[in-house]
């Protein structure tokens, strides 16, 4: 039996823990997959004052679950095998901090670690609008290696809810991770004749391709 797929989910305090919640929910449906959870202070209030969830349900969610404050539990080491990180959401602060490689906490540890030891780092900012020192930040991530993924739903999907432009973020963060679900979330991109397919099957009007040239 191999190894399962081992992700470090960090949750920040931005708004936008749904995605962080959602990420957890998915993937506790996946046997291959083990998560390890690290929350801040801030998230656990923004859990409370956004969803109608606790921290402790969140926690339940995971496989491992940490103290933002112990720095020396067993992701704080590059020894410990995991194959990627993510931050959902991750905030601005905590954006700061890991390219600082500031290291103040578990979960700025965690990333430092995933990132010295060459492995995926997933950033999920989520705020707006951004000033000249937020995209600073986000350059300075990339060119250290991390990847940064903002929630930015599509919506040739069709999207009929907002559970549905909330996995539709959640599955390209997913495949950004690099982890395969043995479903999709939500529909993918095919072209322009499954779209309007996509589209009477929804409904929705559609208009006839232009002439050539037009």
């Amino acid at each position: 039996m191999s190894d399962p797929f081992r992700l470090i989910v960090g949750i920040t305090g931005a708004s936008g823990v749904i995605y962080g919640i959602r990420l957890l929910e998915v993937l506790a449906d996946q046997p291959g997959v083990e998560t390890h959870l690290l929350m801040s202070p801030a998230a656990r209030q923004t859990i409370e004052l956004e969803t109608d969830r606790k921290a402790a349900d969140v926690e339940a969610l995971a496989d491992q679950r940490y103290r933002f404050g112990d720095i020396a539990a067993a992701i704080s080491s590059g020894s410990f095998p995991i194959d990627a990180m993510a931050v959902v959401p991750c905030s601005m602060g905590t954006l700061s901090a890991i390219t600082l490689s500031s290291s103040d906490n578990l979960l700025e540890r965690a990333a430092d670690v995933t990132l010295k030891e060459r492995r995926r780092l997933v950033l999920a900012p989520r705020e707006a609008p951004l000033h000249l020192g937020h995209l600073r930040l986000m350059v300075q991530a990339t060119e250290m290696g991390a990847i940064v993924c903002p929630p930015s739903p599509g919506f040739y999907a069709i999207p009929k809810t907002l559970d549905d432009l909330i996995d539709h973020t959640v599955g390209r963060l997913i495949d950004t991770i690099g982890i395969r679900l043995d479903h999709d979330l939500s529909a993918r991109w095919t072209g322009p004749d499954e779209r309007r397919a996509t589209r009477r099957r929804a409904g929705i009007a559609t208009e006839p391709d232009a002439p050539a040239g037009d």
